[in-house]
């Protein structure tokens, strides 16, 4: 199949997007690390003004996270102080790369050695668990903090931008490390680990699918079972590394251990345990909890048969304005980890086939569906996951699309193959 040519303004795109890059790695480098990192901190907390989209991903996030442990207030402070130190930590990447290798340790201190030179000493190799915390960037020379004879390879996800991408891939090479991207075979990405590699996993995103279905912040969610299966092949040891700021500047890495056997379960486990510890340095950008269904997959196929048991189940909103009243949800839908409320107009009767305890929500006859959900979904602190109906409008879909909350329309046909 032929590839869909690029146009000229995406190429224009994808140069002017290198060359601000390239000037603001320039500039970065010629300033003092602490005023780097403290001007990425001004530029995040006025970018928060103007990226509404991006705001509302880190609260969802957060409200998740940490909704049994902090009141709405403390978590709509966290989640302005995680974006500024995003950013910072975003803006001091250009800086440290920069950085002759002779200067690494004035600026990255890293605790319990130990454990990783003990994992190499086994000769099996070690599966690193990372997390996108601090300056991650600095993660690709951490070779240089490694016995002489370690050898260090990384996985990473190539940009959408390719100039850009070959950049950085050059980059994070430059010190000796080895880049291994989804055109890697497993193989040779194991075959490093029986010479005895290092290979850096970040494994705490939102995959597919595909994934392990795991607890997660007590919730229940799908989490990569790559570092647990390349441990599994191999029989390398597995440790995980947390990257958390200092002071402006500088930061810590520190080796954890991992539960045995280094289940998708237990590893996901060790990156919750550092995240939690530092909530401020982690990258909450990315919708991680998000539930992404489509046509001939229900819930029952994300979530299989499984149940969180820690309180932080799945909410759901059926809205039930301008349906028919004949329709009903169908069966398939109902599953033991999510908690479903109903939205009717007011003076029309509880549907029969809703749950007795479900929770019910009226609106009057002249309504916002955009207000209205927005009010629902703040009535509790873990936030509405998706929203189902049997009649899909535009001011609905536009209201869903406003809250960042995926809309379904559920078919009675709807296949409950897990994992399909």
């Amino acid at each position: 199949m032929s590839r869909r040519p690029i146009s000229l303004l995406k190429r224009f795109q994808w140069s002017l997007e290198c060359a601000l890059c390239s000037v603001t790695e320039v500039v970065a480098g010629l300033l003092p690390g602490a005023w780097v990192f403290c001007f990425g901190e001004v530029i995040a907390g006025i970018v928060w003004h103007v990226m509404p989209r991006r705001r509302k991903i880190v609260m969802r996030n957060l409200r998740i996270a940490f909704a049994d442990k902090m009141e709405m207030a403390e978590i709509q402070h966290l989640a302005k102080n995680c974006f500024r130190r995003t950013g910072a930590n975003l803006i001091s990447a250009m800086h440290t790369a920069k950085l002759p290798s002779s200067k690494l340790k004035e600026v990255l201190e890293i605790e319990n050695m130990e454990l990783m030179e003990q994992a190499l000493s086994k000769g099996k190799g070690v599966v690193l668990l990372l997390a996108h915390m601090g300056n991650w960037e600095l993660l690709s020379r951490l070779i240089h903090f490694l016995p002489e004879e370690a050898k260090i390879g990384g996985l990473y996800r190539p940009l959408n931008n390719p100039i850009m991408d070959k950049r950085l891939h050059a980059r994070r090479e430059a010190d000796g490390s080895i880049m291994f991207s989804k055109r890697n075979s497993l193989h040779q990405i194991t075959k490093f680990l029986h010479e005895g590699g290092i290979v850096g996993v970040l494994a705490d995103q939102r995959v597919g699918g595909n994934g392990r279905l795991v607890n997660f912040f007590g919730r229940l969610t799908r989490g990569s079972p790559l570092p647990s299966l390349l441990a599994r092949r191999t029989k390398a040891e597995v440790l995980a590394l947390s990257m958390t700021t200092e002071c402006p500047g500088k930061w810590k890495g520190k080796f954890l251990p991992v539960d045995s056997p280094p289940s998708t379960s237990h590893c996901m486990k060790s990156l919750e345990e550092m995240m939690r510890e530092h909530p401020e340095d982690v990258f909450w950008l990315q919708e991680r909890w998000r539930v992404t269904l489509r046509k001939g997959r229900n819930i029952t196929n994300l979530l299989e048969d499984g149940r969180s048991g820690k309180n932080k189940y799945h909410r759901a909103l059926v809205w039930l304005p301008g349906n028919d009243d004949s329709w009903r949800m169908p069966a398939v839908w109902n599953h033991p980890d999510v908690v479903y409320e109903a939205v009717l107009e007011s003076g029309r009767p509880i549907p029969s086939w809703l749950a007795e305890c479900s929770r019910v929500h009226h609106v009057e006859r002249e309504y916002s569906c955009c207000a209205e959900i927005f009010k629902i979904d703040q009535t509790e602190a873990l936030p509405i996951d998706f929203v189902l109906t049997g009649a899909k409008s535009a001011a609905l879909t536009q209201a869903c699309n406003q809250q960042l909350i995926p809309l379904y329309v559920p078919q009675d046909n709807d296949n409950v193959a897990a994992g399909s």
